[in-house]
């Protein structure tokens, strides 16, 4: 019967994206068993993402819609890591602002017999250098905090066994913001089988990103005294 595996994507105001995004995503879904799905989790977008996405619905049948999150990314990603891990055997998530390749997927499902998770690292980033120096302070970081040395925490381009991954979601309030790079800690504090994998990372091609810089740095500041209260469960 093969695996079940769960694509699962947080959404907000995508609605010039998301369309593109699921007919590029939906094929991969052939790789697992059929009851695999595509889970997009849009909750708080004031453009037409919603009515878009019910749209889609009436074509692709393995199309869930989660519209009862928090309408941040951690929130959404979170509640979305709890419905997949309930239901299949694998979750791969990415965003559905289209820079990520799904050709680049099966590369990462042919790995999953041997780790538990198969992470993207992000080596060019199209995104520009700023994203890249954020992502290098976080690397920076929880290298100093946590002691672990990561190639790249919050790659929106992952696939975990859902087993593995169920032993830390009751770690995360439902509105922690960061649960991708604390999910990375955890997996190499305590020597999870997980590896990295390099990926290719487009610039936006449509829309508008919702987290510019000074966002960014104000979630950075706010992030520390996180990761310094989580260092202390561990």
């Amino acid at each position: 019967m093969g695996d079940t595996l769960y694509i699962v994507m947080p959404a907000y105001n995508e609605g010039e994206n998301i369309e593109e995004t699921v007919k590029n995503w939906y094929p991969v879904l052939a790789l697992g068993s059929e009851d695999s799905r595509l889970v997009i989790a849009d909750s708080g977008s004031s453009d037409n993402t919603h009515e878009v996405l019910e749209n889609l619905q009436k074509e692709y049948d393995k199309l869930v819609i989660l519209s009862d999150t928090g309408k941040q990314h951690g929130p959404k990603v979170i509640a979305l890591y709890k419905y997949a891990s309930e239901r299949a055997d694998y979750v791969f998530q990415t965003d559905s602002d289209g820079q990520t390749d799904p050709a680049e997927f099966k590369a990462f499902w042919d790995l999953r017999g041997s780790y538990d998770a198969v992470i993207g690292n992000r080596v060019v980033r199209g995104d520009g250098k700023s994203r890249k120096m954020v992502e290098n302070t976080v690397c920076l970081l929880l290298r100093i905090i946590f002691g672990v040395k990561v190639e790249d925490a919050n790659a929106p381009f992952r696939l975990i066994r859902c087993s593995m991954l169920s032993k830390y979601l009751d770690r995360f309030d439902p509105d922690y913001n960061l649960p991708n790079i604390m999910l990375v800690v955890f997996f190499s504090h305590y020597k999870e089988k997980i590896t990295f994998r390099e990926i290719s990372f487009k610039a936006r091609q449509k829309g508008t990103n919702s987290i510019d810089i000074k966002k960014i740095v104000k979630i950075g500041i706010k992030a520390v005294g996180d990761f310094r209260r989580f260092k202390k469960t561990l």
